[in-house]
């Protein structure tokens, strides 16, 4: 791949950063403090085409290929990484699954909508009982006649109380992946309900649920692809989703990177800046090394993405690499601070909160490393 961007890119990257900076940045405090971002920025978001990038156009989206959805990702991730969970979920996990898996009708109803902002998805996988071990899901859907009766609970679920339609993957068959089935739920249909995640130590501002559903009744016709293919189709998913999460990444340690740099520069110690003292010199380019090899993963993921080629271990890769890297370059960047790190007056404190998560979600690292480790040597080690 050519490591310059075009110009399409750079005018998209431009684009996506004058939005955070007008839109996002003054207000990723208040958010934070307030556990609840302004949900008017949905639309927005949509208007500029950004929950419709790779989507083609002839489905509602805004087209596009997979570096500028990246470089987008980044951006919003250096603004408010709750933000970016928006389009990441809606987007990245639930638009890009219709568009691959379901049927003309689910497409034709909900592509247009999830791709200007008038509709939010959410992508209920995780339960109370399964994380990773997301095979085992307990979530049942029982066949009546031409419908599905769904019983069970969903947690951690991003957009989940905002969301119209849930991307619900639930057991239909015996144990195991091969049991398990895709619907898509309109979050108002009925023996459904959704409570709020509060009290998270980062993501505050991202609307993270808990969904239950009460013999939930949906038609055959809500199903998203083969009976029995859900959890194949969770893990494809999953795949493109690590990426788009790594992206997310690389833009909150750039947050850090530039707000350590800045602040260093300001800072007066022992007679002169503390940039001019060779340790504070030293957290600062560890940083900005870790942004740009997390970076490169990303657009390597991205460049096989777009050349149809296989991706999903470089996508563990990425996803590892920039979770872990964020939570480094946040905590350096707090220790430039110094106490002043510690109180919300300065962002770096909820950098960190934010990027602590990332190590967990979508994947922990633990998982990505098991991933890897089985594509290098063909052997399944749990």
């Amino acid at each position: 791949m050519d490591l310059i961007l075009s110009p399409e890119h750079e005018a998209s990257r431009s684009l996506a950063a004058e939005f955070v900076a007008r839109e996002v940045t003054p207000h990723a405090a208040e958010w934070d403090r307030r556990e609840a971002v302004d949900q008017s920025i949905i639309k927005r978001l949509g208007d500029l085409g950004f929950l419709g990038l790779t989507i083609p156009e002839e489905l509602g989206g805004s087209g596009g290929d997979h570096l500028t959805y990246c470089l987008v990702l980044e951006e919003l991730g250096r603004g408010d990484s709750s933000v970016r969970g928006i389009v990441s979920v809606s987007l990245g996990l639930v638009a890009k699954t219709i568009a691959a898996h379901g049927s003309d009708t689910q497409r034709a109803s909900w592509l247009p909508r999830l791709c200007d902002g008038t509709a939010l998805g959410c992508f209920a996988l995780t339960e109370p009982g399964t994380g990773s071990d997301a095979a085992n899901l307990e979530t049942r859907a029982v066949r009546d006649g031409d419908h599905w009766l769904l019983t069970g609970t969903k947690l951690f679920i991003t957009n989940g109380t905002w969301a119209d339609v849930a991307l619900v993957f639930a057991r239909t068959g015996g144990p195991g992946p091969r049991g398990v089935t895709a619907f898509l739920v309109e979050t108002d249909t009925p023996g459904l309900t959704r409570r709020e995640v509060h009290g998270k130590l980062g993501l505050r501002g991202q609307a993270t649920a808990e969904l239950t559903f009460d013999g939930v009744r949906v038609g055959d016709t809500a199903r998203v692809g083969p009976e029995g293919h859900g959890f194949k189709i969770a893990m494809s998913t999953l795949d493109k989703g690590r990426m788009s999460l790594a992206a997310g990444c690389v833009g909150l340690a750039q947050a850090c990177l530039d707000a350590a740099v800045r602040y260093a520069g300001e800072r007066t110690q022992f007679g002169k800046p503390i940039a001019g003292h060779q340790l504070v010199q030293r957290h600062l380019a560890q940083i900005a090394v870790d942004v740009a090899a997390a970076r490169l993963l990303v657009w390597r993921v991205a460049d096989l993405v777009d050349r149809g080629q296989p991706f999903g271990t470089e996508a563990s890769m990425a996803k590892l690499f920039a979770s872990e890297a964020a939570v480094r370059a946040a905590d350096r960047a707090l220790q430039v601070f110094g106490g002043y790190g510690y109180i919300d007056e300065y962002p770096v404190g909820k950098y960190l909160r934010d990027a602590r998560v990332t190590t967990l979600y979508e994947g922990t690292s633990e998982i990505q490393q098991l991933l890897i480790g089985r594509a290098l040597t063909g052997v399944t080690a749990f």
